[in-house]
């Protein structure tokens, strides 16, 4: 999807594949080798173009649930979400936990249901589904004309136009985009064109339409149809964010005061990414402004630590290609290159002090101890395990028990651990062993707690490297709870304080 947009805007002239065939370039924003080899997102990834005289930042981030704490992150610096559903999968568990994040950061969420061009599930099931999973309720801008894998082409709701699509051959650049009368649909799609009618009229009956301050309010979503491969209906995908996602407007800090658009320059930092490109090996920081203009060269204030942070070196990001920036707006991301000292949820800013709130960590569910297979290179062992904390691939834990050179790595899904040994291998030349641990959950503890938690069985107290928390991590659910009953005054708080955690906690 994130090529075909790129595509309709004319920001590349031929669309990659994520599972590409002989000949045919890769997709932009998964540069990594291993994104490529597995043929999913591992890490998000932003893009800058432009489209109908705006500018767009568009963060591409992973789809699969095991990185779904960079995604997080992503939803930390953005106006608008678009949520992908599959058709024939529907609401998946981990779309639906990111539909509640944008639910409490009151993020509006455009919905595209993809691969229509495939067989899937009837539309109005889907839509039924995303109503009662997400409790915003679906007007759809565009609807299909043909079932799910036999798919003909849109009526754009809006408009009133019928569009019928020719895929181009291979995929890889635009579709033919043809727009036909009611007539003409009704003699070339019959049976297809009757059905679309049919359901039309009763979306019309229940008065699903869309309302602009109903979406932006995150009472409802947009729903369009298409299909990406193909680039089917990937064009009003991208006119309905021109039309209807909100601008940037003024963030809240954490004083609870809204930091105005004009106010000096202000933004977060909400990823940090190294070695993207092997010919620099440097390490680059993802800043979206908040607030005034960025002027390359300009001295801020690094908030985490009141030094002052020079940006000489700016960028514009497209994918893992990059471009010198000389000035930024709100809404803009850009990428600072050797920011050593940022880290995701770092706020920087010029003139009067500016604080946005930190960015919390998802809690962990899997946990491994990890070890140089040679001991000779204990120093890049280090440092590799220190970056891959700084970025927030996984979180490090650390105890004086185990040592440095046992590190505990915390993940939110077991594929991060793959991440971990691969860009290990390939960027500190360092190969390493994993040694799976029981625990399955994480609670953050005090000092005062942690001494009687150390003597539990099934529990383990550490310290979390990237803010020094401290760390309780039980085998189960019933240890947590049966420590808890035994000893109720211990301190036992999720990791995460603003999305749905579990009810238990």
């Amino acid at each position: 999807m994130t090529e075909a947009l790129a595509l309709h805007a004319s920001a590349i002239g031929e669309a990659g594949a994520v599972h590409g065939k002989a000949g045919r370039r890769g997709v932009t924003s998964d540069w990594m080798e291993l994104e490529r080899s597995r043929g999913i997102s591992i890490t998000s990834a932003a893009l800058r173009f432009e489209y109908r005289d705006h500018v767009f930042n568009l963060v591409d981030t992973p789809g699969h649930a095991d990185f779904s704490e960079d995604t997080y992150r992503v939803l930390a610096a953005v106006d608008c979400a678009v949520m992908l559903l599959d058709a024939a999968k529907g609401m998946e568990p981990q779309t639906l936990k990111l539909f509640e994040v944008c639910r409490h950061r009151r993020i509006p969420v455009i919905t595209f249901i993809n691969k229509w061009d495939r067989p899937g599930r009837e539309p109005l099931e889907l839509l039924d589904q995303i109503e009662a999973r997400t409790g915003l309720r679906p007007t759809p801008v565009t609807w299909p004309l043909g079932i799910a894998g036999n798919f003909h082409g849109v009526v754009d709701r809006l408009d009133g136009r019928i569009l019928r699509y020719t895929r181009a051959p291979g995929g890889a650049t635009k579709a033919l985009e043809t727009e036909l009368t009611a007539d003409q649909a009704a003699a070339e799609l019959g049976e297809d064109w009757a059905r679309a009618s049919e359901e039309l009229g009763l979306l019309e009956a229940i008065g699903a339409d869309h309302d602009q301050k109903l979406f932006e309010a995150h009472e409802t979503t947009p729903v369009l149809f298409g299909a990406a491969l193909p680039n089917f209906g990937v064009a009003r995908l991208l006119d309905a964010l021109v039309d209807l996602a909100p601008a940037p407007s003024p963030r809240t800090e954490v004083s609870g005061r809204a930091r105005a658009l004009d106010a000096p320059f202000s933004g977060l930092v909400f990823k940090v990414q190294a070695n993207m490109d092997p010919a620099h090996r440097d390490r680059i920081a993802f800043v979206r402004v908040c607030s005034g203009r960025f002027e390359r060269g300009m001295v801020l204030t690094h908030g985490a630590t009141g030094r002052p942070f020079a940006t000489k070196y700016a960028h514009s990001v497209f994918g893992q290609e990059r471009s010198t920036i000389d000035d930024a707006y709100p809404g803009d991301v850009v990428g600072l290159v050797n920011a050593s000292a940022l880290r995701p949820g770092d706020t920087l800013y010029a003139g009067p002090a500016a604080e946005f709130p930190p960015i919390p960590s998802f809690a962990p569910e899997h946990f491994a101890v990890a070890r140089s297979r040679d001991t000779g290179r204990a120093k890049q062992f280090r440092r590799g395990i220190e970056q891959m904390d700084a970025e927030g691939v996984v979180q490090v834990l650390r105890s004086d028990l185990r040592g440095d050179a046992a590190p505990v790595l915390a993940a939110v899904g077991p594929m991060q651990f793959e991440v971990v040994q691969h860009r290990l291998a390939t960027e500190f030349g360092v190969e390493i062993t994993l040694d799976r641990l029981e625990y399955t959950l994480a609670r953050r503890t005090d000092a005062a707690s942690a001494e009687t938690l150390a003597r539990q069985r099934g529990t383990e107290v550490l310290v979390r490297g990237r803010d020094q928390a401290l760390l309780a991590l039980f085998t189960d659910r019933w240890r947590m709870r049966s420590v808890a009953r035994d000893h109720p005054e211990l301190t036992l708080e999720p990791l995460i304080a603003d999305t749905t955690d579990d009810a238990d906690a």
